[in-house]
């Protein structure tokens, strides 16, 4: 019988860390290759993840709420050692648990220096050399190289002892989760913190997805200065057409028509007028996406929002983008997506008008550079231009509104953008077939 690490496994192109929500299988417990061994989250979507071997699981790194890294040792299953190569996750990162012996060995014989990192305390480390001793300890621990240069000292010439780390171990590892500490731009802007009275009243303790989404607004918003442009939208002549069809439509192709795939459409025809507003920002690079993917911003069961994604929409049929749009929506209200359902989005559109909004100013959904916010269709009396001259008429309005990222998209291109959308709904072909 042989040890086996299994790892936290890749979980998208963007993730670096996910939640264990739960475990199925215990200490002791048998467990079958592809059999699901435990629950994960990320910022995104939850997943069930399965085991990538069989055998007896010996150990149990982590427990329920702790966040992981992708590529860490989570768990030992004593296997019989045949393990799956093809389903073999190969780490992501580098720490102590996975150092490979050899390696380890020539590192104890060069005497290891850490890196030099700043202390979180505004110390220079004390310990740049660690013993072989210190090294099997951290391993055990899964305490990486770089906490252990956090750790306070007390040996000659500031070398790390026995007694050091075992003391830090006891005190919780306080510098578990410490980013290094960078020498401030003495004419940055610092955040203000004021000492704000917030009030009593019941304390309702954020949800794991809440704080990832408060994080996420907040980084946006300190990322990309948001410029916000509106135009309203006459959509008499798509309402109508949705509403003689939308009952045929689903006799037809079995699928319901709503809105959603209309507007979707719509979009993905401008981006291709404006391609440079389906970009990323990469430093000083723009990165012009090959795809056109719409992200769709849909509320999740528990008040949360999800932003599932209709893939190369702008090569999709109307009733393909009724079909990717119907099952979308229903995975997100049955809290069944998967990472390939939330990934690669280029775009995102947030229907604020299902919530009765006449508009909004919505966030943009890092790394895009743009989002577009529809209002509620609302009917109301509006001039319009006939063969006999100004006439009042009941038309149905709606607004739009796009938040853009004014690094890369100035005022006529997101302008320019968002008139265009409008132009696409309004010009609708009423005698379109189904």
């Amino acid at each position: 019988m042989t040890s086996y690490e299994f790892k936290m496994p890749k979980l998208g192109e963007s993730i670096t860390e996910a939640a264990i929500i739960k475990w199925f299988k215990n200490v002791g417990d048998t467990i079958e290759e592809d059999e699901m061994f435990l629950e994960v989250a990320t910022d995104k979507v939850d997943s069930e993840v399965p085991s990538t071997v069989s055998g007896v699981i010996e150990e149990i790194l982590y427990k329920a709420n702790d966040v992981i890294k992708i590529g860490e040792t989570i768990a030992i299953i004593k296997t019989n050692g045949k393990v799956s190569t093809s389903k073999k996750e190969k780490p992501q990162i580098d720490t102590l648990s996975t150092i490979e012996p050899k390696v380890e060995k020539k590192r104890q014989k060069q005497h290891f220096t850490a890196p030099s990192t700043p202390s979180p305390l505004g110390k220079s480390e004390g310990a740049s050399f660690f013993s072989p001793l210190i090294i099997s300890i951290a391993k055990k621990h899964h305490i990486s190289f770089e906490e252990l240069a956090r750790i306070p000292a007390t040996g000659n010439d500031g070398r790390l002892r026995k007694s050091d780390i075992f003391q830090y171990i006891k005190d919780g590892r306080p510098y578990k989760f410490v980013q290094p500490r960078v020498t401030q731009d003495p004419t940055a802007y610092r955040i203000p913190q004021p000492n704000l009275d917030k009030g009593t009243g019941k304390i309702v303790k954020m949800d794991r997805m809440r704080q990832m989404i408060a994080d996420r607004m907040v980084y946006s918003k300190h990322t990309s200065p948001h410029v916000t442009a509106y135009v309203e939208a006459d959509l008499t002549n798509l309402v109508n057409w949705r509403n003689a069809n939308k009952i045929p439509f689903q006799e037809k192709h079995n699928c319901k028509l709503t809105f959603t795939p209309l507007f979707v459409e719509a979009v993905a025809k401008a981006i291709k007028d404006f391609p440079m507003i389906n970009v990323s920002v990469d430093g000083e690079n723009i990165i012009v996406k090959e795809h056109i993917n719409i992200g769709m911003a849909t509320a999740l069961p528990s008040g949360n929002l999800i932003v599932p994604v209709v893939k190369d929409a702008d090569k999709m049929s109307l009733k393909e983008l009724a079909a990717d749009v119907n099952n979308l929506s229903v995975k997100a209200r049955n809290n069944k997506l998967n990472p390939e359902d939330i990934k690669g989005s280029t775009f995102t559109i947030s229907n604020v008008g299902t919530f009765g909004s006449v508009m909004g100013t919505p966030i943009i959904n890092q790394p895009e550079v743009a989002i577009l916010a529809l209002g509620i269709i609302k009917k109301r009396a509006e001039v319009i231009e006939t063969k006999k001259g100004d006439e009042i008429a009941i038309r149905s309005m709606m607004y739009l509104s796009l938040s853009f990222d004014h690094r890369v998209v100035d005022g006529y291109l997101g302008g320019s953008f968002v008139r265009r959308i409008a132009d696409y709904l309004e010009q609708f072909d009423v005698n379109r077939k189904i």
